[in-house]
């Protein structure tokens, strides 16, 4: 292997804006995160799934009325 062209790795704390804190490895001497798995409503189950307009009750009577058939 080649010397000296491999970029440095460091033991860092990213730190979201919730104030949560994970410590990883990276290429990058720091990393500030958006979200992170105690604050994105996919992870802590807060997340909704809405009914736009009636589409999910439209959806269901169009397919309910095929199976009656």
């Amino acid at each position: 292997m080649k010397k000296n062209i491999h970029p440095a790795y460091y033991n860092i704390e990213a730190v979201c804006a919730c104030g949560n804190i994970v410590r990883t490895g990276s290429t990058l001497p720091s990393i500030k995160l958006d979200v992170c798995n105690a604050c994105h409503p996919f992870f802590t189950g807060t997340q909704r799934n809405l009914d736009a307009e009636g589409r999910i009750a439209r959806f269901n009577k169009r397919y309910n009325k095929n199976k009656k058939k």
